[in-house]
């Protein structure tokens, strides 16, 4: 078959923009590709919600990637050696109430899942700033090239609208700040110390809605509320993900 270098172009503009009209106004956006934000995605999108993850690097994945200093194991303790299931992760049994994964695997899966649910992912862009309204609830995001950030260039963005916000950009919590520092009654205490099992036992509590169309998932959550970080265990970042997932799905449908 010869190719035309045209029409090849013209193929890849067209579906994108068709997509990308479409996905303007969502159900769910999904800010963050990271483990929470990939459960997160995939549990929504298979109620039949309109879900679009922005995504500001190329890849997909966030640290899970990367395992532990670059080794590709991650380790999932047993409450969530479920979820590890649910999605055909492989894994074994390290020793009592530990499991190990590939991470690769791990991503590759999260993501697969997210995709066959409908969710659609929009990578390398970023979220600028928020769209909040008279009624006080975020209900839009204000999105760019994570070129354009990169390039410090003076661009203007475009918006999307959205009913609900997840909030799992990770340590930096980047939508909770951006509502922060505009003024919403929203308090961002930053990540603290290190100390694994605190922080594992306590994400599912600070994994909830904190303000009007916000829900905070992953280590945003754990950073919001000042809580402390857990490295390379990824248990309490699928649990976080599927509890956002509950919230968000519990107000749509109510």
């Amino acid at each position: 078959m010869k190719l035309d270098e045209i029409t090849i172009s013209r193929a890849i503009l067209s579906e994108q923009m068709k997509i990308f009209m479409d996905y303007l106004e969502l159900d769910v956006a999904i800010v963050g590709a990271g483990p929470a934000g990939l459960t997160c995605a995939a549990l929504i999108a298979e109620k039949g919600f309109k879900v679009g993850v922005i995504e500001k690097k190329l890849s997909i994945g966030g640290g899970m990637w990367g395992g532990g200093m670059m080794f590709p194991r991650i380790v999932v303790q047993e409450e969530a050696l479920r979820l590890l299931k649910r999605f055909q992760i492989r894994s074994s049994q390290y020793q009592d109430g530990y499991h190990v994964a590939g991470s690769v695997e791990a991503v590759s899966k999260l993501t697969a899942a997210a995709c066959t649910a409908g969710a659609e992912f929009f990578n390398l862009m970023f979220v600028e700033d928020v769209v909040i309204k008279g009624d006080g609830k975020v209900s839009g995001l204000v999105i760019n090239w994570t070129a354009v950030e990169m390039g410090k260039l003076h661009v203007d963005p475009l918006v999307i609208g959205c009913r609900y916000t997840v909030d799992a950009t990770g340590h930096d919590c980047v939508v909770a700040r951006l509502v922060e520092q505009k003024g919403g009654d929203l308090k961002v205490k930053g990540e603290s110390f290190m100390w694994a099992d605190r922080a594992e036992s306590r994400i599912l509590e600070h994994t909830r809605e904190v303000f009007p169309g916000l829900v905070v998932a992953g280590m945003s959550a754990n950073a919001v509320a000042g809580e402390s970080r857990m490295g390379p265990v990824f248990g309490g970042m699928l649990l976080s993900g599927e509890k956002a997932a509950n919230i968000v799905i519990q107000n749509l449908q109510g």
